[in-house]
């Protein structure tokens, strides 16, 4: 995905290992969407990202499950940016306006409060105005990397 940049604030690149085939960030996904997150001084999560018209529902505008996709994405991204490996167990989506495609956006996420294993995340995909374009709120389940397939 092509990138955006934002000079205004102290975003620094996030440490996580990508080179695998998930949809959202695996760069070894030659489908996937590839994005890259930054971390805020505040420990949230924010992505810069143009995501082209290969994934659009309406023509001009992002697929319903692209966006939910890109929500989905940010909150876990929250939890990594904690060194939390989790899974999503449920997830809410208000979409608010529609999600242009090959237009600058921005993804934030932060993790709003745990309970030992349980972790509540918030996102929002928001565009170059600033303008609120979807919103989620998610329950993700801490699960111990050992016990992932490796490939």
């Amino acid at each position: 995905m092509e990138k955006n940049t934002s000079s205004h604030e102290n975003l620094r690149p996030m440490d996580h290992t990508a080179q695998n085939r998930c949809f959202g960030c695996g760069q070894a996904n030659p489908v996937g969407l590839h994005l890259e997150f930054l971390l805020a001084e505040d420990n949230s999560v924010v992505c810069l990202a143009t995501i082209p018209d290969l994934y659009e529902g309406p023509r001009g505008y992002l697929h319903g499950g692209i966006i939910a996709t890109l929500l989905d994405e940010t909150m876990s991204k929250s939890l990594r940016a904690r060194g939390v490996v989790a899974m999503t167990r449920h997830m809410e989506v208000e979409y608010l306006r529609p999600v242009p495609s090959r237009a600058p956006i921005r993804l934030e996420g932060h993790v709003s409060h745990n309970e030992g294993r349980k972790h509540w995340t918030q996102a929002r995909i928001v565009d170059a105005s600033g303008a609120e374009l979807a919103k989620s709120k998610g329950l993700f389940v801490e699960v111990n990397p050992r016990h992932l397939p490796r490939r």
